[in-house]
């Protein structure tokens, strides 16, 4: 029986992790600490300085920022996140953006309002957003997670300042996370502790699927998978992910539940799995259920993959959702583990070169590697240790993973990087 220390920190990583955002998170976290940093200094800025790792540039470059007729880049970000973001909001911070704030945006982004600098620091995701007005000051650093504000200052006064000891207890007990205890988790938790967090997924991340289905976003691939390769199950659950994507991406207003930090992985790992429960006719528990396991899945290898990173998360969270597809079949821990193996040995090369429409394309690679893994395992068929980066059980397979992506693709990033802003 799972403790009530794990089963306390499972809820809570839910609860921290299933949490709405409007748009892609990269440019939210700009126009968030922009928008804080304005409420700080208490005036109208006059100018805005953007530091940002090369993380979060690259996720910011190709993706339009919501509800900002169209606008694209770090200055749009912060800059909109200045003139009509509302912090208290967070991740929705750009919600009740009017025509007027986003004309003022423009005008401002024409006279260079915002200066962007590559901040190189101790996380790849870091963000320092200052604003200024004469010779007054105030600033917001963010590290880690989107809306984790690590310090905050107004002139030479620090106001804030975030304590590393309660970082050090969290990460301790997120690695303490299992593929077996998650099972265990997702088996015997109470419904009635998960159901809202776990029902609003399901319900913004279906709307704005079939938003992207219904309405030309981006290169449309959720449509057009459905189009040119049938209305299958296999088909429909790349499709519904990918549409969500193709959608959010190209500056749909539907906000979606994210997990780890995305968007774009809060749909990978909810829509697929909702789909096949619809065609199994799975019980709404077992749905339920399943999305607990999906989630947390993910969440586990994220761990140890990081926030960002040149591996592309979508194939952290087809992982979850390939393992949930299999409980959905009811598939044993051990054809569990092997869905998550399956599609790792397959799809772990796919690379992160920032947020952008071409991202519904990876997650449908990424969720057919995973209906793969998951078919195969069905068919007590598995790639064994020995086999490229696969070990001899699932919890080093996960952190092998973790390395690649971590340690051995660093210089990768910079890579893409620099790619990515060749003039």
């Amino acid at each position: 029986m799972i403790n009530e220390r794990a089963y306390q920190n499972y809820l809570r990583l839910l609860e921290e992790e299933l949490v709405p955002a409007l748009g892609c998170t990269e440019p939210i976290c700009l126009a968030y600490a922009a928008a804080k940093a304005r409420d700080i200094l208490g005036k109208k800025p006059e100018r805005m300085l953007a530091e940002c790792s090369g993380n979060i540039i690259k996720n910011v470059k190709g993706v339009i920022v919501p509800n900002c007729g169209g606008m694209k880049g770090v200055e749009a970000a912060v800059t909109i996140g200045v003139v009509g973001g509302c912090a208290e909001k967070e991740l929705e911070v750009l919600a009740d953006v009017q025509e007027a704030h986003i004309e003022e945006t423009r005008r401002l982004l024409d006279a260079n309002y915002c200066e962007v600098k590559l901040l190189k620091g101790r996380a790849p995701l870091h963000v320092r957003i200052t604003a200024y007005a004469g010779e007054e000051y105030a600033s917001v650093e963010i590290e880690r997670e989107h809306t984790r504000i690590v310090c905050i200052c107004r002139n030479d006064e620090v106001l804030y300042q975030n304590t590393e000891e309660n970082q050090e207890e969290q990460v301790q007990e997120q690695h303490e996370m299992n593929v077996r205890e998650i099972l265990e988790f997702a088996n015997t938790v109470n419904l009635a502790d998960v159901e809202a967090v776990i029902g609003r997924q399901i319900e913004y991340n279906q709307r704005i699927a079939e938003e992207g289905l219904r309405n030309e976003y981006g290169v449309s691939v959720g449509a057009n998978l459905l189009k040119y390769y049938g209305d299958d199950i296999k088909v429909r659950a790349k499709a519904y992910a990918a549409a969500g994507s193709d959608a959010r991406m190209s500056g749909c207003l539907e906000p979606v539940i994210i997990n780890s930090g995305s968007g774009n992985q809060g749909m990978t790992v909810s829509l697929p799995v909702i789909q096949y429960a619809k065609h199994l006719e799975s019980s709404h528990e077992k749905l339920v259920r399943a999305l607990v396991l999906s989630n947390l899945i993910a969440i586990h290898e994220k761990m140890a993959v990081g926030r960002l990173s040149a591996y592309c998360g979508a194939v952290s969270a087809a992982c979850g959702s390939g393992a949930a597809i299999t409980y959905l079949h009811d598939g044993s821990y051990e054809q569990i583990c092997a869905t998550i193996t399956n599609t790792l040995a397959n799809v772990s090369g796919i690379i992160c070169d920032g947020a952008k429409p071409s991202c519904a394309a990876k997650i449908a690679s990424a969720v057919d590697a995973a209906i793969l893994g998951h078919c195969l395992a069905m068919e007590q068929a598995q790639f064994t240790a020995g086999e490229g980066i696969v070990k001899d059980n699932i919890e080093d397979t996960i952190q092998s993973v973790g390395v690649l992506a971590s340690q051995g693709m660093k210089e990768t990033d910079e890579v893409i990087l620099d790619i990515m802003v060749e003039k």
